[in-house]
């Protein structure tokens, strides 16, 4: 026996002394006998103690051993790649539907109570004659969680699950297996593909140009056909544009191309590969993929602070202020003024101007309203500390860009020990430290690319990788350099150019920190590069814009979106919202209003509602997607403030996740048996599984509580209990 709700220890002697105590004093000045004073007190303790006892509501625990009380839920994988035709041509879903007929429904009903389940988009009670294979997702992890909170409970002895081991749900079904119920999983289809071709992946890099190319990366792969070439067929929104064919290395090794794309950067733009469908492929459905480049954003804001007027830096304003990605204030350092004061010239739109009258923004709401940052010969004596940690705070936490270039600002190493320090990707102390070797080796002050440097955006000069090393060849020979030290952790050092003696040293270096971005240019007299070209040469405006673009691309405004990553057809998509003030603080009181433009034209309003676990985060539902485009919009007020718009576009529908990969997985009916503590099994073994599951179900589920406090009993206890003091007081002359 034990209790529900038991008392600790001290509660219960006290609550034991107290009825005592109660009892003796009831019956104290009675005029009675001892002999009736002490029968009338001990009734009244023990009906005291009684009802302690139920309020502690005592329990009993047993155990049945009848396993038929027990459930068995049965599950049965009713995904679209069920329908797949590889059993000796038989569907995988009419295969599992004869098993579970044949095999597992006589075993496990003769013992157990027996549950069939279907899952797939939803998990769902079924008819085991009338099984179908429709759903567009194999929720597994989710049919898992189902199965808990449907049986919670319940005895349940185990699951046999019959799938081909897709899961494109998202969730963790190994987690959600495990401390559960024991998973006995049984394989439907075949663990090879005998004839398929498949579209894997189709990326398409970021472009940091409105007139750049876009990679469009594109991964294929084919089964059963040997070495025989791959068509891939390139569409720009519907239409044709490009043809290749690549040959695997052999069968099933899968084969990589890049298309380079000019998109028009003012609309969303899909760009879908696909391979022609034989008429004995076995899953035409994996054949295309898609990828949206979505429409350039507005222009982005430069900050360009200039430690002293130079050369150098009116080459770069005016070729930053010249595209029309980019609004670019700027501030120069002039000189001092008779008492001393640092004098600046400032060019900026009216709106900004008036914070950088003192050289530099002195409040966050000012130098967040940037989305990157260019300092040009800027010493660490320029900025106060808290400049300083705001600067820090600007990339770290609102993920604005940060470009530091000039040698006054690294020779004099008056950025060491400030907070922006560890921001910048090359360590400022160490400077013997080795960097990346360049594909080449570069002369003295010579550019030569790293191989990373080589795919980046930030060094593309030219659509093709030959051409653009090339382009850097050409390029002539800085002034000087100022040597820096390695490359911290996670950074990229993308060009080197020789030091003294040869040694390479890092010229471009590049890194994230927190949310933002940040790069040196350690190199002196770039504007050789405008001035020592032919003038139709644009490589120096190239370089200069792609890196201000790469730096602030990423950078949000204070309301924008959060878009899921892959959105299928069906599914029930949902976008977050970030609403933030000027100053990047979350704004969990927001009214956040979402705007949906579908692919077929509807527009739809919702109101976004505050995600709980996320101040400042909104989540809006989109809907059960049909497969498009869809164009966002959302804006947000706190009260009669309006805290600001965000735009955006998703692709939903890129790619059939269902039907990629079509092989049986084996490897995830492992991984969610192993979890659960079952196996993977075949069907002629499931005699060995049903006694697995008996053996499992009196431990695991057969337990039964019984209360011995809510009876009859406990009250015809009590009511004896009382009745025997009533009578006795009656008998010895008491009322």
């Amino acid at each position: 026996m034990s209790f529900a709700t038991p008392l600790p220890v001290w509660a219960t002697l006290v609550a034991v002394a107290a009825a005592a105590w109660l009892a003796w004093h009831a019956y104290r000045g009675a005029a009675l006998p001892r002999h009736a004073r002490a029968v009338l007190s001990t009734l009244r303790v023990v009906t005291l103690l009684v009802l302690l006892v139920c309020l502690m509501r005592p329990v009993a625990r047993s155990t049945d051993a009848d396993a038929r009380d027990a459930v068995v839920a049965i599950l049965v994988d009713g995904s679209r790649s069920m329908s797949i035709a590889d059993v000796n041509g038989e569907r995988r879903i009419d295969r599992a539907r004869a098993i579970l007929r044949d095999e597992v429904m006589p075993r496990v009903r003769a013992t157990f109570h027996a549950d069939v389940l279907r899952f797939g988009d939803q998990l769902a009670p079924a008819d085991e004659r009338t099984l179908s294979a429709t759903d567009s997702r194999t929720r597994l992890g989710r049919a898992l969680a189902g199965v808990r909170d449907r049986y919670r409970g319940r005895a349940v002895a185990g699951i046999i699950l019959l799938s081909d081991g897709g899961d494109s749900g998202g969730e963790d079904a190994a987690a959600a297996a495990s401390g559960g119920a024991p998973i006995y999983a049984i394989g439907v289809g075949s663990p090879s593909v005998e004839r398929d071709r498949e579209i894997l992946s189709v990326t398409a890099a970021e472009s940091v140009l409105s007139d750049a190319v876009v990679d469009v990366a594109v991964s294929a792969v084919s089964h059963g056909y040997g070495r025989a070439p791959i068509e891939l067929r390139l569409l720009e929104n519907g239409r044709s544009i490009d043809v290749r064919r690549a040959a695997p290395a052999g069968d099933g090794i899968p084969v990589r191309e890049v298309f380079r794309v000019s998109p028009n950067r003012e609309v969303p733009t899909v760009y879908t590969v696909e391979t022609p469908a034989g008429p004995d492929e076995l899953v035409p459905e994996n054949n295309l993929r898609s990828a949206l480049v979505p429409a350039a954003a507005r222009a982005r804001r430069v900050l360009l602070v200039e430690g002293a007027p130079g050369f150098e830096h009116g080459f770069l304003k005016r070729s930053l202020a010249a595209d029309r990605g980019l609004e670019v204030d700027s501030v120069i350092r002039k000189g001092r003024d008779e008492s001393g004061a640092d004098t600046f010239y400032v060019q900026a739109a009216r709106s900004r101007a008036d914070a950088l009258t003192a050289g530099y923004p002195a409040s966050r709401d000012a130098l967040f309203g940037y989305d990157v940052i260019v300092l040009a010969n800027v010493e660490g004596e320029l900025l106060t500390g808290a400049q300083l940690a705001m600067t820090r705070a600007f990339v770290a936490d609102r993920g604005g860009g940060l470009l530091v270039l000039g040698a006054r600002g690294f020779q004099r190493q008056s950025l060491r020990n400030t907070p922006i320090e560890d921001v910048l990707p090359l360590d400022l102390s160490d400077r013997t430290g080795g960097v990346v070797p360049a594909s080449a080796s570069p002369g003295m002050n010579r550019v030569a690319l790293t191989a990373e440097g080589d795919a980046h955006p930030v060094m593309q000069l030219a659509p093709s990788s030959e051409e653009n090393r090339r382009k850097w060849n050409d390029v002539p020979s800085l002034a000087s350099i100022s040597p820096l030290g390695a490359a911290r952790p996670g950074a990229a050092v993308l060009a080197v150019t020789g030091g003294p003696g040869g040694t390479p040293r890092a010229l471009v270096a590049v890194q994230r920190f927190g949310e933002g971005r940040a790069m040196v240019f350690t190199g002196e007299a770039a504007w050789r590069w405008r001035m020592m070209l032919p003038s139709s040469d644009p490589s120096y405006d190239r370089f200069w814009r792609q890196a201000v673009r790469w730096l602030g691309q990423a950078a949000p405004d204070p309301v924008a979106f959060v878009l899921p990553a892959l959105s299928c057809t069906g599914d029930d998509v949902r976008v977050s919202v970030f609403a933030r003030d000027a100053a990047f603080a979350p704004q969990p009181d927001a009214v956040v209003d979402v705007r949906v433009t579908r692919p077929d034209g509807r527009v739809d309003s919702v109101r976004a509602e505050p995600d709980p676990a996320r101040p400042g985060v909104f989540e809006a539902p989109v809907g059960a997607a049909p497969a498009g485009v869809y164009r966002l919009t959302a804006d947000a007020r706190r009260g009669a403030i309006a805290l600001g718009g965000a735009s955006g576009s998703l692709l939903v529908g890129g790619g059939d996740e269902e039907m990629a990969d079509p092989r049986l997985n084996e490897d995830v009916l492992q991984r969610v048996a192993r979890a659960s503590g079952g196996a993977v099994v075949s069907p002629a073994s499931l005699g060995s599984v049903v006694e697995r599951l008996r053996a499992h179900a009196p431990a695991a589920a057969l337990s039964i509580r019984r209360d011995l406090w809510h009876t009859g009993w406990s009250f015809a206890a009590i009511a004896l209990l009382l009745a025997a003091e009533w009578l006795l007081r009656r008998h010895w002359g008491l009322r």
